[in-house]
């Protein structure tokens, strides 16, 4: 029986689940991801992850332990010169399981197993996720979330220039008949002295007329 045993066999003998392991492995290093099902995959994250933290440190010591492991010079290589240096500020958790469904035929759980910092487009992870807050109140002990006041000061700019500029079009189209019924008048008050003109003439031309009247009268009185 195996109570309390949490290694999983996966059917197989010791031999055989560790060369099966250190096969997986060395794939993982060379290629960067490998799809293969659930359980193999969760066992082999126990099992590699260890040989990626002795990468960050290349010394003879661990190149020799992690090949007693492995049994591939390509992959030690690999693991200590490109991913022990890409990995070498990562606290642990190098690999990520992504569950890709159920294998046709025996429906078993498939799942792809990757190098976390060698997948340059899955980014869901690295995204810092902001959290609410929360601000307890000392009267009513009530949770309240604390959010950022919205800034509508850009808004409201744009809205005043906007009606400023409607308010300067109204004022010019306002001002622009008044100048108009202006201009009339002036024309009109430019010709009013050359319309008077010839009344001071005609009555200098009456004066004149009464004066020689006159004169001619006086005259005809002398005779």
């Amino acid at each position: 029986m195996r109570h309390g045993n949490k290694n999983n066999h996966l059917g197989r003998t010791s031999s055989h689940r560790k060369a099966m392991l250190a096969n997986m492995a060395s794939s993982l290093i060379k290629h960067k991801r490998i799809i293969t099902t659930v359980a193999k995959a969760k066992t082999l994250r126990v099992y590699i992850e260890p040989l990626i933290t002795k990468s960050k440190d290349a010394t003879t010591h661990n190149y020799r332990t992690v090949f007693a492991y492995l049994k591939d010079k390509e992959a030690v290589n690999e693991l200590f010169t490109v991913v022990g240096g890409k990995v070498a500020n990562r606290p642990g958790g190098y690999t990520r399981i992504l569950k890709t469904g159920n294998r046709a035929g025996d429906n078993a759980d498939m799942a792809m197993i990757e190098l976390v910092d060698f997948n340059e487009f899955f980014d869901g992870f690295a995204k810092d996720k902001k959290k609410a807050t929360t601000r307890r109140s000392r009267r009513s002990g009530a949770t309240t979330t604390a959010t950022t006041p919205k800034t509508t000061a850009p808004k409201a700019a744009v809205v005043e220039e906007i009606q400023d500029a409607v308010i300067v079009e109204e004022v010019v189209e306002i001002a622009a008949p008044v100048v108009e019924e202006i201009a009339p008048i002036a024309e009109a008050s430019e010709e009013t002295p050359e319309v008077e003109t010839p009344t001071e003439e005609t009555s200098t031309e009456e004066t004149s007329t009464e004066e020689t009247s006159s004169d001619d009268k006086s005259t005809e009185e002398t005779k």
